[in-house]
């Protein structure tokens, strides 16, 4: 996977079990409700998450129900605090014990924690205890996955001192993950749970929260528990400090999304898995870039993957900021100076990618800029607000919400979360598409 999909966000949640969790079954299908918080990014910090809570209950059957099976979908609906990135907390193993993960639709791997003490970075976190577990088992050495070269999947992998099969997982910032490769349950309710899943039992991080890997990987949680679709709402940002937003999230089906408009994912063959392409992301086909209602002249090509795979388009939940290959970043980084230039912030630079930023009023710098949009096939649209085309990063300073990638030594253009506030996003993947529905994510997650 590109660096740039391990670059971004620091996570931190935790919610408590919640009175709206709700939980139906028949004899095909049950719907679920449940919390998902998030709350603020460091700004020294790099590493992407999403935050949520699931914690599930039922007291209406004592049929045992596993979520195996892709003609039996199930629905999960979350509400999370929202700020910069999104959390998700997942009961896994047996009896559950509740951990905060990432929701990642940029990678495969999903992990937990597993320290034996609790890691020192803050904020504290309870970490997973194997030994509380019936239904944990560690992956040996012998078994296919910890090949490191198997069809999509690539983690780099070995053989510990006991023969069991180990794991690294390194950051574009740093930061990494590593422990052993382990199959653990996620249990909902005493009949509710998914088969054992392959996941990551880190021992050693430089975070104290997990990943849930969400991409179309055969290894990420979507695939391993056969999801058939998943769709979250993120809400507009709390500028205020300390304070945070509620949105929602969805596993299954979404009630929502009759109305929702959808593009088509790219996917691409083995002979077409180019050096700079992740096969595995949610590809899809941007067509252009308006800025103040003007039509910014940038080719299609430039959003679409060239032969050597630089140039793809992809949808990242675990990203903050949207980030632009060079030659639609230059032209973007044009019309901003071209309508606010003499108020830029010399010298300059977010994070080493964003040099689009300003000291001054950013609701007046916004009008001046105007509503932003993304335009995609069938006329599917991305629009963001005047309102919300800067982002606040530290110090009273607000940037537009874009990054330069090639700057981070990425060749990929990534629509990020700040540019899908207010927005429904629904990955659906059995008709291999993305869908898109404007909506008050604040409002519906209440």
């Amino acid at each position: 996977m590109p660096p740039l999909f391990f670059f971004f966000f620091f996570l931190f949640l935790s919610l408590l079990f919640s009175p709206l969790l709700s939980l139906q079954l028949n004899h095909t299908s049950f719907s679920l409700s449940f919390p998902l918080t998030s709350l603020p990014l460091s700004t020294n910090t790099a590493s992407k998450m999403l935050r949520d809570s699931l914690i599930a209950y039922s007291n209406r059957t004592t049929n045992h129900t596993r979520l195996t099976s892709p003609s039996s979908p199930y629905n999960y609906r979350l509400t999370f605090k929202y700020s910069m990135v999104l959390i998700v907390n997942l009961p896994i193993g047996t009896p559950p014990q509740v951990q905060p993960m990432l929701l990642d639709t940029g990678s495969q791997l999903s992990w937990i924690q597993c320290h034996r003490k609790p890691p020192k970075v803050p904020p504290p976190t309870a970490s997973f205890d194997p030994s509380l577990s019936s239904t944990f088992s560690i992956l040996p050495c012998t078994h296919p996955v910890c090949k490191p070269r198997i069809p999509d999947f690539t983690l780099p992998t070995s053989c510990d001192q006991n023969r069991l099969c180990h794991y690294s997982y390194f950051y574009a910032d740093g930061t990494y993950a590593e422990g052993n490769l382990v199959r653990e349950k996620f249990t909902f309710s005493r009949s509710l749970f998914t088969p054992p899943l392959i996941l990551g039992c880190a021992t050693e991080s430089t975070d104290p929260r997990g990943i849930l890997g969400m991409n179309r990987g055969r290894l990420s949680f979507a695939s391993q528990s056969k999801i058939t679709k998943f769709s979250y709402c993120v809400p507009t940002r709390e500028t205020r400090p300390g304070s945070t937003s509620s949105g929602s999230f969805y596993l299954g089906h979404n009630p929502n999304s009759l109305r929702f408009k959808f593009v088509q994912m790219l996917t691409f063959t083995q002979s077409q898995r180019m050096p700079n392409l992740d096969p595995l992301a949610y590809t899809v086909a941007l067509l252009g870039i308006r800025i103040g209602g003007r039509k910014l002249n940038i080719s299609p090509a430039v959003f679409r993957a060239d032969a050597g795979g630089s140039g793809q388009t992809m949808i990242d939940s675990g990203s903050d900021f949207t980030y632009l290959v060079n030659e639609a970043y230059d032209k973007v980084r044009a019309q901003v100076v071209r309508a606010v230039g003499p108020r830029m912030k010399k010298d300059y630079v977010y994070s080493g990618v964003a040099d689009m930023c300003f000291d001054g009023n950013a609701v007046e710098i916004g009008r001046l800029i105007g509503d932003m949009v993304f335009e995609f096939e069938k006329g599917v649209e991305i629009v963001i607000p005047k309102e919300r085309v800067l982002a606040s990063v530290e110090g009273g300073v607000h940037c537009v919400g874009i990054g330069n990638s090639d700057k981070l030594g990425a060749a990929s253009n990534i629509i990020g979360n700040f540019h899908q506030q207010n927005l429904w996003v629904e990955f659906d993947l059995v008709n291999r598409r993305v869908g898109f529905g404007a909506a008050d994510c604040s409002r519906l997650a209440q």
